[in-house]
């Protein structure tokens, strides 16, 4: 982990994706503001840059004694560390007082690292409406939507991760999440699939997932092609939605 993060740099996304693979695979120092390790009353350190919080923590037991931190900490997983973390909307600093101050890893990356990496696009994103013409899906898929009574709404957008191809995203607002409508849901998006162009990658977004940047534009920003919610005319962020800039 501290032979990647030394290697960090601006616009190294590469770089940044093996860090968050180290972080989850290795253990991290947590310096204890309140509390000793286990106790009830034990609350990690905090700090906020940019309008974002982040824990503070080190990578070793070196860096923790370069740190000068003089009161309890305690050892945890990376991926246990960021399954309790992202859920308050709180990222990790790593080593903050190294020279430059160190590397914050946002809470999106965070839920990345919990979720698994390659299951969610790697940001920032850069989130827009479609400018695929797929006329033929769209009706296909609002003619198969009104058929599964679990649909109560579908919205799109158009989605480029930091790392990897551009895929259209279609968000799923749903009437009942229970396992039955889940999977009549997840049959309907098999039946129209075979109607989108060859090499255009397709993904799904549940609506209802509030830590979820995808839904999150979606909600405020993308008019519903299917349903009777009316849009609410929210200019759209050209990019980077809910990473820090």
């Amino acid at each position: 982990m501290e032979q990647v993060l030394r290697q960090v740099a601006p616009g190294r996304y590469d770089v940044y994706e093996a860090l968050l693979r180290a972080v989850a695979e290795d253990r991290l120092w947590m310096l204890l503001w309140h509390g000793r390790p286990g106790s009830p009353d034990a609350q990690y350190g905090n700090m906020e840059v940019d309008g974002l919080g982040y824990a503070p923590c080190v990578t070793s037991e070196r860096e923790l004694a370069a740190s000068g931190w003089n009161r309890a900490h305690e050892v945890v997983p990376g991926r246990s560390l960021a399954t309790s973390l992202y859920p308050g909307r709180w990222g990790l600093w790593l080593n903050p007082h190294a020279p430059g101050g160190g590397v914050g890893i946002p809470w999106l990356d965070l839920r990345r690292i919990a979720g698994g990496l390659d299951r969610l696009p790697a940001g920032p994103l850069v989130i827009t409406e479609p400018a695929v013409e797929i006329p033929q899906f769209y009706a296909l898929l609002a003619q198969h939507a009104r058929r599964t009574p679990a649909v109560r709404a579908l919205r799109r957008a158009w989605v480029q991760p930091a790392i990897g191809a551009a895929y259209l995203a279609i968000g799923l607002d749903l009437h009942d999440t229970s396992p039955p409508a889940v999977e009549s849901v997840r049959s309907m998006m098999q039946q129209v699939v075979s109607v989108v162009p060859e090499g255009l990658p397709v993904s799904t977004v549940a609506m209802s997932d509030g830590f979820d940047p995808v839904a999150m534009w979606m909600r405020a920003h993308a008019r519903p092609f299917y349903g009777h919610e009316a849009p609410n005319g929210a200019p759209a962020p050209a990019a980077g939605y809910g990473y820090p800039r």
